[in-house]
């Protein structure tokens, strides 16, 4: 619950009233560009003093972002204007004793001295550095500028490079072909002229080796491989380079095709290869010695069950059948790997999961296997030069894209991470030459866990009291008992301040977008420093969601969901018309106390229940923040168990709300569009009507590793991709199906929806319709396509799902 004045007001104007007595809501209205709204407040973090902070507002009318500076002890907000954005900061990083800071700002880096408040421009260049970070002494800041490393030397103020990589063979040590070696043999002044070359390289590197004032000698890594990483360790030693083959070929891409164009003329664009066709780029790691320089690979092969093949079982049937067919060249290309190719877990700042120790004396590698059934993390032994397993987490189905959260604490020997091995994200800690422990316990999900500046605390995300409520908590380091902080239930976002004493907290609720708050480390009332909602959004009596318990018919316990109905159900409504709206992605979750992503369906389920209709939105099985069993539920069977749990979401309309069973619509995009032509066409007759927006129809055409990691890939488990597909119900269609698709949408290309209505069309289907927007991706932008997308909906609802049927 909000606790001062300015969040009680934002409270009241979201409280529910009758729908009989709101403002009736038009579709042009809730469709247009959400700017009328309001913006959520973006990216907070706090001024190199930690006596300000700084935020983003996206600018009405456009797509830029202003960025904002608050005081948070007035609450005064000023929007930066371009000459105050010259002396603003980004966000900081701190030097092991807390005297100097540095940050990146328009793509150069700045150091600043705590003491003086004296600002010093490191690089002004045309391309971006980033990630700056102080050695392990504190004498230097590094940075890079894509994959190369820069070392900036405080003192003398010079910058060089911390290592120079080429992607060639080394010239100098090429051995002579047959030829070569004969006209050696043959001729003196030929030795004589190498050994002088030798000579003169031999010379230069022991000068480079002895005089720090030279640049560096080139590692050469060969003409095999590209770079896909790499991270310099605080102490300036070591560097390690993750790599991927080179000019490697990753499969034919289909087109995106652009009708309405600048130019007048048909254009095309490539997108992303469909799953299976290639997969993706198994990655190595080198690790560099700047010092001695000398480089070293590591390999994998020690990781435990690197040599197993998970899917051995799914792998025979299809080789069986391949043969049984006499297709044996394709038998043959099923064969397991001897060692599964891994990747590196990718972060969400992009780089590679790793972690170095702050004093550079540690790393820690986060492995992913391509099939995605193992996580691994890896330390290095330096001396041997080899990866010491740490942790491995497996799971039959898929590894979760998220809460693989890696790091050290203070100690620089003490790994944490996020494990699900328990069922749900949980925070561990480990001595590099010891046991796991986990600090936290219990059957909700951990995430965003921070360290605080001084190692004492973690601060992290959780859901501990209910599935849908979440806020910020603290837990020792070392252990003990995990301490509820904020008191939202939809906190969404913190950033920790510089002396670890005070918290700026991002929070929503279901009509509210982000706000930005301040309030102690410790816990306490909260100060709101934000307040970005418009005055005519508001003003509208919104219907709050009642979050609700649907049980499952199916063993699956309890499915959440958000229920809109009118404030005062009668027994006169019985036998009302009801929706059903289905989120996309899977792997979200709409059912909480935070802002909903679907802010325009939201919208347009207030409409629908001033139409007559109540509405429910289930986080159905394989959503997020119900542990890995939820998610994992629909592995192979994509489409089977949500279905299941939206048909107990209908009985349990109908049982509570009065709805009349054959006055059932649904609707929903992407995975929501998806589950929309799965309903209709695996469970034809429950439903009165759908609309599915932008929906994959058939997954063999959508990409990796979204798709393989649930149904592995297409050449190994044929069997879960017919299973799962929508194209391979389409005779089952006998429910008027509304189909609406960007036609450049390169996420989930518009030819799935076309090919499942040529489908419709060979079948001699009836009451199928296909609305296609030439300037759409998968996200539409332009508010003239999103009201014409929702009034076909509309009308689809008051033409089929809102009538009695004809008894």
């Amino acid at each position: 619950m909000r606790q001062l004045l300015l969040a009680g007001l934002i409270a009241l104007s979201v409280l529910p009233v009758a729908a009989e007595t709101a403002q009736p809501l038009d579709l042009e209205t809730i469709m247009a560009h959400p700017d009328w709204m309001g913006h959520a407040v973006e990216n907070p973090y706090w001024s190199v003093d930690g006596r300000s902070l700084y935020y983003s507002l996206k600018r009405d009318g456009s797509s830029v972002r202003d960025v904002y500076r608050v005081d948070p002890a007035s609450g005064q907000n000023t929007k930066l204007d371009p000459s105050a954005m010259a002396q603003a900061e980004g966000p900081a990083v701190y030097d092991r004793t807390h005297r100097h800071a540095a940050y990146i700002l328009h793509g150069d880096v700045f150091l600043v001295d705590l003491a003086s408040g004296r600002r010093t421009q490191v690089t002004r260049s045309p391309q971006p550095e980033s990630s700056p970070q102080f050695s392990a002494d504190g004498r230097s800041l590094q940075f890079r500028e894509g994959n190369n490393w820069y070392v900036y030397d405080m003192a003398s103020g010079v910058t060089s490079p911390a290592a120079v990589l080429k992607f060639t063979d080394d010239p100098q040590v090429k051995k002579p072909d047959a030829l070569e070696q004969q006209q050696l043999d043959r001729f003196k002044a030929l030795r004589e002229n190498k050994d002088d070359k030798d000579a003169q390289r031999a010379a230069q590197q022991a000068l480079t080796a002895a005089d720090p004032t030279r640049a560096p000698l080139p590692f050469y890594l060969g003409d095999k491989v590209q770079a896909v990483d790499t991270e310099l360790s605080p102490d300036g030693r070591w560097m390690l380079v993750v790599t991927q083959p080179a000019h490697r070929d990753n499969g034919k891409a289909p087109y995106v095709i652009h009708y309405v164009t600048d130019s007048g003329y048909t254009e095309t664009e490539d997108a992303r290869t469909y799953v299976g066709r290639n997969d993706p780029a198994p990655q190595s790691v080198r690790l560099l010695d700047l010092s001695a320089h000398k480089q070293y690979p590591l390999s994998t092969d020690n990781l435990p069950g690197i040599k197993d093949d998970p899917l051995k079982a799914i792998r025979a049937k299809t080789v069986a059948a391949l043969e049984k067919a006499g297709k044996d060249d394709e038998a043959k290309a099923l064969k397991a790997p001897d060692v599964r190719p891994v990747t590196l877990y990718s972060m969400d700042s992009g780089s590679a999961g790793i972690a170095w120790s702050d004093d550079g004396r540690n790393a820690a590698l986060e492995f992913l296997s391509i099939d995605s059934k193992d996580r691994w993390i890896a330390t290095i032994d330096f001396t041997q030069h080899t990866l010491v397993p740490q942790h491995r987490l497996h799971n039959d189905a898929w590894i979760n894209w998220i809460f693989n959260d890696v790091g050290w604490l203070k100690d620089h020997r003490t790994l944490w991470y996020l494990s699900e091995e328990t069922g749900y994200s949980q925070l561990y800690t480990k001595p590099v030459d010891g046991s796991a422990k986990a600090l936290t316990t219990g059957q909700f999900e951990v995430s965003q866990p921070q360290l605080s500046n001084d190692g004492k605390w973690f601060y992290l995300r959780t859901n501990q009291v209910a599935p849908y409520s979440y806020d910020m908590y603290r837990i020792p380091s070392n252990g003990g008992t995990l301490s509820r902080v904020t008191q939202y239930g939809g906190m969404d976002q913190f950033a920790l301040s510089p002396d670890d004493g005070q918290l700026a907290v991002l929070h929503s609720s279901a009509y509210v977008l982000p706000q930005l708050a301040v309030q102690s480390a410790q816990g306490g009332t909260p100060r709101e420093l934000t307040h970005t909602m418009k005055p005519g959004f508001t003003a509208h009596a919104w219907i709050q969601p009642k979050i609700v318990e649907v049980p499952s018919s199916h063993g699956a316990g309890v499915i959440y969901a958000k229920y809109y109905g009118p404030a005062h159900e009668t027994d006169a409504a019985a036998s009302r018309p009801a929706v059903i709206f289905v989120h996309g992605a899977g792997y979200l979750q709409d059912v909480s106390e935070s802002a909903s992503y679907y802010q325009r369906e939201q919208l347009f389920n207030n409409r629908l229940v001033q139409q007559g209709y109540v509405v429910l939105d289930m986080d159905y099985r394989a959503s997020e923040g119900y542990g890995s069993a939820w998610r994992t539920a629909i592995y192979r069977q994509m489409g089977h168990p949500e279905l299941e749990d939206l048909l107990d979401g209908k009985a349990w309309l109908v049982k509570n709300h009065g709805v009349d069973p054959k006055r059932v619509g649904i609707y929903g995009g992407s995975y929501g569009g998806f589950m929309t032509e799965m309903a209709l066409l695996r469970a034809p007759g429950e439903f009165a009507a759908g609309a599915a927006q932008r929906s994959p129809a058939d997954w063999v055409t959508y990409n990796d590793p979204y798709t393989s990691s649930i149904l592995n890939d297409p050449q190994i488990d044929p069997e879960a991709y017919q299973t799962s597909s929508p194209i391979e119900y389409a005779s089952n269609l006998r429910d008027p199906l509304l189909i609406n698709h960007g036609l450049i949408d390169d996420n989930v290309l518009a030819a799935d929806s076309l090919r499942l209505y040529q489908r419709f069309v060979e079948l001699h289907k009836k009451n199928f319709w296909i609305s296609l927007y030439p300037l759409e991706r998968h996200e539409f932008e332009h508010a003239d396509s999103w009201y014409d997308e929702y009034r076909r909906i509309d009308e689809l609802f008051e033409t089929w799902v809102k009538p009695h049927p004809v008894r």
